[in-house]
């Protein structure tokens, strides 16, 4: 037997459910920069979870910073309930997003999380805001 093999293909049915619910979690960039560029933003808001430095540094446009270290119920009190809220962080390696995404879904708000980061987003050649001094790092 090959190891691709080794563990049978779930079934066509276990296959939806399983990815229907991985694509409920995650957005990847094109999907997100497709949406951003044809101003397609109802429902939903893009945040840097990482520190303020980090947000200064390079951004995607629009994004708003909620450091996840600082979400709060009193932190966000102001934010919309009805919005999905799209987190992201430095890269794969970093897990600032999903710290962020999962407070935000403690404190009662819909998330997803950004496949790749901004070092992923950078890398397909995506428009980023900021000083960009320095070079990328993790800074949550």
């Amino acid at each position: 037997m090959t190891r691709t093999l080794a563990f049978p293909a779930a079934a066509p049915e276990a296959a939806v459910e399983y990815f229907s619910a991985e694509l409920g979690f995650e957005v990847d960039p094109d999907d997100l920069v497709q949406d951003l560029e044809a101003g397609r933003t109802d429902g939903y808001v893009v945040v840097e979870t990482r520190a303020p430095e980090a947000f200064a540094h390079a951004r995607i446009p629009g994004a708003i910073n909620l450091p996840y270290r600082d979400l709060t119920p009193e932190t966000t009190a102001h934010l919309d309930r009805n919005l999905v809220y799209v987190c992201y962080c430095e890269s794969t390696v970093c897990n600032a997003a999903t710290k962020g995404a999962l407070k935000l879904a403690e404190l009662g708000f819909k998330v997803k999380r950004l496949s790749g980061g901004i070092a992923g987003w950078i890398a397909a050649g995506y428009p980023v805001e900021g000083d960009k001094a320095g070079g990328m790092r993790c800074a949550c």
